[in-house]
């Protein structure tokens, strides 16, 4: 009995993965996507494409390897190539439709990244900007500090030098 919890809580957890979820909108919106492509190739293409051969649907187009003899009750055999042809007319347009829609989405994340990467060139330049004032504030205070250092030596060096003229001058006294 175990292994049949561990089987339906791996089945729980299976199931309920974003990404199987996901997958499953995806696999609805594409067979809608399919109805659509189909109404398009069947109620507006299909009929154009009559136009120009002659009336002739690409559904009809058939070879008859056997013709149907009710007679002797055989059903007819053919070759359906423009039943075929129809499907590859599906597949090219179902194709040149996702191609269009992830061109768009393309192009529209690169305008978004485009807005995202000039703002964090923006923050960079700042932030650079920001830590050369920094830089030179610092520079600035090492140079202040150094020279109160050399100040503060100098007036060192002549205290000494004063120190030792009172102490000859003491000496001689």
């Amino acid at each position: 009995m175990a292994k049949k919890g561990s089987f339906w809580s791996d089945f729980k957890e299976f199931i309920s993965r974003g990404n199987i979820l996901d997958m499953a909108v995806g696999v609805v919106i594409g067979g809608a996507f399919g109805k659509i492509v189909t109404g398009l190739v069947n109620f507006i293409i299909n009929p154009i494409i009559g136009l120009l051969t002659g009336g002739i649907s690409l559904d009809g187009l058939k070879t008859i390897v056997r013709a149907a003899d009710e007679a002797a009750g055989v059903e007819e055999v053919a070759i359906l190539w423009g039943s075929w042809i129809q499907t590859i007319i599906d597949f090219i347009i179902v194709a040149f439709c996702i191609f269009l829609v992830i061109r768009a989405i393309m192009k529209a994340k690169k305008i978004a990244n485009a807005k995202k990467i000039a703002e964090e060139e923006k923050k960079a330049a700042e932030e650079k900007a920001k830590a050369e004032e920094e830089k030179k504030e610092a520079e600035a205070a090492a140079a202040a500090l150094e020279a109160k250092r050399i100040a503060v030596e100098d007036a060192t060096i002549r205290s000494e030098n004063l120190l030792e003229e009172i102490k000859e001058l003491l000496a001689k006294k």
